[in-house]
């Protein structure tokens, strides 16, 4: 715009600046708006001669024309097809540089911009796709406190209150749907925009978000060997108190007795009628490692030990067998932890599952009785008694005394050692299971359909494995390490895109959200989980009153993560468009990460091995001149063995002129008769390996100077022939072929000339 000194003339020829009405010879017309103009009064923009009044520009039209470069057509269409062209750039990408373009973006700006994406471990990438996407249609900023409306679309907590402040009406601001009135009073925070929102900044600065987390961990050997409290227990005795040390090697979620392998400091293991000040002291032994749940056990692995100690009022303990009662039903919130009250039902879930899966199985369970069972004529007179392992045999559900739907197990005692109440010098025989009269009215009833994995041998007279043991499902390093192996796997630093796609997680399936919905009441959901958790349930109730037709009503549908219905929203959802494209957003670009992570990775993989075979055949080659310098070795033995020989004859009088035959040997073997030139030449080319072991092979040719220095010396060296018995007299003896030693060609050549040196 024009400052505020450079003012044209107004209708009336005067001129705004000096309030004057100029001459025509002082008045200047813009070539675009052809507005009069006072020369005079022009501050900038003024034309130089009297040729450049005809293509004069006013102030505001010269402003509005150097606004955005021009782009030449032709050039934009090269670029538009550049990028277009581009098989690394996603379709956002085009799409956003296509836009840069044609709005007159220098190349200055797009490098630095590109920069700032690719700078640090893509933090600046991750701000920048949040930026692009989570903006404020309104102030046209990054959201701040975002808000969700039902239609999908995000806005500031500040910006959609003024705007639905200023109508009658509540509509969204971009697609003019109708906003829920409620909403629209108490608008509600998308707390999984801010924190993505949050993290993308943080990384970007390399600070923390939120406060530094301290843990306290005490190595097992460190431990006291009692519970103990600490100067951060709230209260006194033992309701805050720390395990002491563990004393048997095995992990939490072993199966079975604990017999002495396990028991380093003993050597006795955990014997049958073994009793603890409390279950904190039982813990330390491992026969019941929680200290407050009655079940320890996983779903998918098995019940591991279970505690008799007045929890539940269905409870019926027979001593050799007894019936179980399930957890859960009760509401703990808060610091309810003694709640007798039923107030649902149970399921076959969690620490439930876990004894059914020992049920189908046939897995054996520790039991531990406290004193705290006082129905029960079996329980200990104080403290924590371990009673030996059970087997259940059946579970089921039933209603229970309250009125609510408990789960039931029966078990039965299978231990080597003689239960605690009893006079027997042996362990428990098989017997036959007890008559239940509930399971009349049970449902959801269980039974072994396999042989059980613990069972009676009949030859040895004793409960033992039929099948291999489970295995443990946690890593148990030196007894002590288990902890500090979860803490860091807990704690391991992922990049800032993984974190993010975390807090893009459906609260229902806890996997990143696929097609997310956000209610009014600002929790996110996949579209498909959402529409199943209410699937066949219709949005009106229609009601009956004998042949009558009563008035609709309407079903009140609960948001899954809190009370507030949502049955309006559920008739219509509406995906978050915005949120789906930074969550594929993210998705996309660590999918490439990845695999260039994994090329990378092949690469270096490759390059180590072949560098693994170049040395590999080095060593071979090590191995072959070895292997040479043996065989060298052994001929020059046998040679010099048979050349004492052949003297030996000769000084015994042999026949001379069948020794003097250069061609003829011992036993009527032809002499092998080598040109020293002609093994010279041959040595020269024989591999570098061979003519480094020449120096050994001329050590041994050396050695056999001395027993032949009696003997002229030729060009050609043939071996003196033993004695030979004569033949009968005619019977011609034939003679045999020529036998070659037993080296190779290149190595027997090789040590006959060393021997003519």
């Amino acid at each position: 715009m024009a400052q505020v000194s450079e003012l044209p003339c107004d209708g009336e020829g005067v001129c705004m600046v000096c309030k004057q009405k100029p001459a025509e010879a002082e008045v200047l017309a813009c070539k675009t708006c052809v507005t009069p103009w006072h020369v005079a009064c022009l501050t900038s923009a003024r034309p130089q001669t009297l040729a450049d009044t005809a293509h004069w520009e006013c102030p505001d039209c010269s402003d509005l024309s150097c606004a955005a470069p021009a782009v030449s057509g032709g050039g934009l269409v090269e670029k538009i097809r550049a990028i277009e062209a581009d098989a690394s750039l996603t379709d956002l990408e085009k799409a956003r540089r296509r836009q840069e373009l044609l709005g007159g973006a220098k190349e200055g700006e797009e490098a630095e911009g590109k920069g700032k994406e690719t700078d640090g471990d893509g933090a600046g990438s991750v701000l920048g796709i949040l930026g692009d996407q989570f903006n404020c249609s309104i102030c046209m900023q990054l959201l701040d406190r975002p808000v969700s409306t039902p239609c999908g679309h995000n806005f500031c907590l500040k910006c959609f209150q003024k705007w639905t402040g200023q109508q009658r009406m509540k509509t969204c601001a971009i697609c003019r749907k109708m906003i829920p009135v409620k909403m629209a009073k108490e608008p509600r925070i998308n707390s999984a925009i801010v924190m993505a929102i949050r993290m993308a900044k943080a990384s970007q600065s390399n600070i923390s978000v939120g406060p530094a987390k301290i843990s306290h961990f005490i190595h097992n050997q460190d431990r006291p060997d009692k519970a103990f409290t600490t100067e951060r227990a709230k209260k006194t005795g033992k309701a805050n108190a720390c395990s002491g040390k563990i004393f048997v090697t095995i992990p939490s979620d072993f199966l079975g007795p604990i017999t002495p392998e396990y028991d380093p400091t003993r050597g006795l293991g955990v014997m049958v009628g073994e009793t603890w000040e409390d279950r904190m002291e039982c813990r330390q032994w491992g026969a019941h490692f929680p200290h407050v749940a009655g079940i320890g056990g996983q779903s998918n692995h098995g019940a591991q030990s279970v505690a008799l100690s007045g929890g539940y009022e269905d409870d019926e303990d027979h001593g050799e067998w007894f019936l179980y009662t399930g957890s859960g039903g009760r509401d703990l919130t808060g610091n309810k932890r003694t709640n007798k009250k039923q107030s649902f039902d149970q399921s076959f879930k969690s620490s439930n599952e876990a004894l059914r899966v020992s049920c189908r199985e046939g897995y054996p369970v520790r039991v531990v009785r406290s004193h705290k069972e006082k129905r029960s004529s079996y329980a200990p007179e104080g403290g924590v008694r371990y009673d030996g392992v059970y087997r259940i045999e059946k579970c089921w559900r039933k209603a229970g005394q309250q009125g609510f739907v408990v789960c039931r197990y029966l078990f039965v005692r299978c231990d080597n050692d003689p239960a605690p109440w009893t006079i027997d010098t042996h362990g428990d025989r098989p017997r036959p299971l007890p008559s239940i009269p509930e399971l009349k009215q049970a449902k959801d009833i269980t039974e072994r359909k396999k042989s059980p994995a613990w069972d009676f041998d009949e030859q040895k007279g004793v409960w033992t494995w039929t099948r291999p043991q489970p295995p443990s499902q946690k890593t148990l390093v030196d007894g002590d390490k288990v902890k500090i192996t979860k803490r860091k796997n807990r704690s391991g630093t992922g990049s800032v895109k993984e974190k993010l796609l975390k807090e893009f997680s459906c609260l229902i399936c806890r996997k990143v959200m696929v097609q997310p919905l956000t209610t009014p009441c600002a929790h996110n959901f996949c579209k498909v989980c959402l529409e199943g958790a209410f699937a066949g349930q219709s949005h009106v109730k229609e009601r009956k009153n004998g042949g009558r037709t009563l008035r609709a009503q309407k079903n009140v549908m609960k948001c899954p993560s809190c009370p507030q219905d949502i049955s309006e929203f559920l008739q219509n959802p509406q995906v978050n468009r915005e949120l789906m494209n930074v969550v594929e957003t993210l998705q996309n670009q660590l999918e490439e990460e990845n695999s260039k992570a994994k090329e990378t990775e092949d690469a270096q993989s490759l390059s180590s091995s072949e560098n693994a075979d170049g040395e590999g055949s080095e060593v071979e080659m090590r191995e072959d001149a070895d292997s040479i310098d043996e065989d060298a070795i052994s001929v020059s033995k046998r040679r010099k063995l048979s050349n004492d020989g052949a003297e030996a004859g000769e000084a015994d009088g042999a026949k001379d002129d069948e020794a003097g035959k250069p061609g003829m040997l011992a036993d009527g073997e032809e002499s092998t008769e080598v040109n020293v030139q002609e093994s010279a030449d041959s040595m020269d080319e024989t591999p570098d390996f061979v003519a480094e072991n020449k120096e050994n092979c001329d050590v041994n040719a050396e050695s056999m100077k001395g027993d032949k220095a009696e003997k002229p010396s030729n060009d050609s060296i043939a071996v003196p022939a033993s004695p030979q018995k004569k033949p009968d007299a005619g019977v011609p003896e034939p003679c045999e072929p020529a036998k070659r030693g037993r080296g190779r060609p290149k190595k027997a050549s090789m040590q006959n000339n060393s021997g003519a040196n």
